[in-house]
């Protein structure tokens, strides 16, 4: 699978899971637990969460999962890329540090390897910052970042600190206004974009135009969407799966290269964003 190399040398997967609506009821924890297993199992290593999904559910299911991946033996905790979000009502200096050792307590982890501010909220971003900061010194994170931050929000970040090294957003074909002017200006920063519902939350699945181009190639309407997100230069993406065929049928496209036709074709059923437009949000 590809990677992208962090300012630290560190290493992330191009292609993650994404966790989101995962841990919001005991009655199916025991079958998520099972289908982060299989993901672990199948080859993923990149996983994402937030302390607001399932308001810390999801992080207690890949917790329980990890920790059981790493009793049987199927990898070691430093080939595993854990990434959690803090809540912005909890990212004063002192609520994200109580945020973060919540989270590290959920997901069994001494460390998480990237803690990222969920969105803006009303705590000033240099109280935020010095706790990453913090927390890093201490060991409790690897690396720090924001989540949902558009241009100007990136802009002002950049005042505080420029050791950030992630923005996650929406970016899928059927949202594409962060390629306009957000995408660049992360390219031109050294930082990547990890792309959150990169099928529109399984929407694009059933688009049939996007299934016609894609059955040319052996590839689903959900692959091709997908692999068009992945073809992106700088770009991380982490769909949610569940079910074992739907997370092969997406590692299947982890390193799949599309041909200009392929691009130009996708271009004209999703045209490119031509003006600046609101940062689009789930």
């Amino acid at each position: 699978m590809n990677s992208l190399a962090l300012p630290s040398g560190a290493m992330m997967p191009t292609l993650g899971l994404g966790t989101w609506r995962i841990g919001e009821s005991r009655a199916s924890r025991a079958t998520e637990v099972a289908a982060l297993r299989s993901a672990i199992e199948i080859g993923y290593r990149l996983i994402d969460s937030a302390e607001m999904y399932g308001e810390g559910g999801a992080e207690e299911v890949v917790g329980q999962a990890v920790a059981e991946a790493l009793r049987a033996g199927d990898l070691r905790r430093e080939e595993l890329f854990v990434v959690s979000k803090v809540y912005p009502h909890n990212a004063s200096r002192k609520g994200t540090a109580a945020a973060c050792e919540r989270s590290r307590k959920r997901l069994g982890l001494d460390c998480i390897d990237l803690y990222l501010l969920h969105w803006r909220g009303e705590h000033p971003l240099e109280a935020t910052v010095a706790a990453m900061h913090a927390l890093i010194d201490a060991g409790c994170i690897a690396h720090w970042g924001v989540s949902n931050f558009d241009v100007a929000d990136m802009n002002e970040l950049m005042t505080v600190a420029t050791d950030g090294v992630v923005n996650q957003v929406y970016l899928s074909l059927g949202e594409r206004g962060a390629e306009f002017s957000l995408l660049p200006w992360l390219r031109r920063h050294g930082m990547p974009l990890m792309a959150y519902s990169p099928i529109d939350q399984g929407a694009l699945a059933r688009h049939r135009a996007l299934a016609a181009i894609g059955a040319a190639q052996s590839l689903t309407a959900a692959q091709l969407a997908l692999a068009w997100v992945l073809s992106r230069p700088g770009v991380v993406a982490i769909p949610k799966a569940v079910e074992l065929e739907h997370l092969r049928h997406n590692l299947a496209v982890a390193d799949r290269v599309l041909s200009a036709e392929t691009l130009r074709q996708i271009d004209a059923l999703f045209p490119p964003p031509q003006r600046k437009a609101a940062l689009a949000m789930t």
